[in-house]
């Protein structure tokens, strides 16, 4: 015999991929009324946003790394002028973006989140998601997060403004330092 044992490798290989493809093609059907429960589940959750919030991060970093590196570096008006066209071009970016990443999610729901609905919610556990997810209670408290956390947040810089105000004063004339060794010829 003279296949090498790469080769027997490779052909066991191509075989386990062509089972796990088979495998996913011939995965039970789900029946209709289950199916339903997914569909009002995803409805109800908004999946498709998740793209634009997985650009959101990204974004706002470069703008404050952008706000950052101008501090103390241009004139107050100039200044100014970069950060209102830097902004408007993470928004333009933001607007481009996010029809692209929600078709892409809108496209992989249903061959991702769903069956992973279906497979591991009994219908039972879906009419209680959902009921979950419709609830005023819920809806209520949602909207009370932004009050909650700008609360929570003033309370916290009330109360630590004394001991973290030097610190982070400290680390901005570090960093300003830091960035002036950098910047100097």
């Amino acid at each position: 015999m003279t296949t090498s044992i790469p080769t027997q490798c490779k052909r066991g290989l191509v075989l386990l991929a062509m089972a796990a493809a088979c495998a996913g093609v011939h995965a039970a059907p789900v029946p209709p009324a289950k199916q339903a429960l997914v569909d009002k589940v995803l409805k109800l959750w908004n999946p498709d946003n998740i793209g634009q919030q997985m650009l959101q991060a990204p974004v706002a970093d470069a703008v404050q790394q952008a706000r950052a590196m101008l501090q103390g570096r241009a004139a107050p008006e100039k200044r100014d002028a970069a950060m209102n066209d830097i902004v408007g071009e993470a928004k333009q970016f933001m607007a481009d973006a996010t029809p692209i990443t929600k078709g892409s999610a809108d496209k992989l729901i249903p061959t991702t989140i769903a069956p992973l609905l279906a497979e591991r919610y009994t219908e039972e556990e879906l009419k209680q998601l959902i009921a979950i997810l419709e609830s005023p209670v819920k809806k209520k408290f949602e909207a009370m997060l932004p009050e909650m956390q700008k609360t929570l947040g003033e309370g916290v810089a009330a109360d630590t403004r004394a001991v973290i105000d030097p610190k982070l004063q400290g680390l901005k004339e570090k960093i300003g330092l830091r960035l002036r060794a950098a910047v100097t010829p």
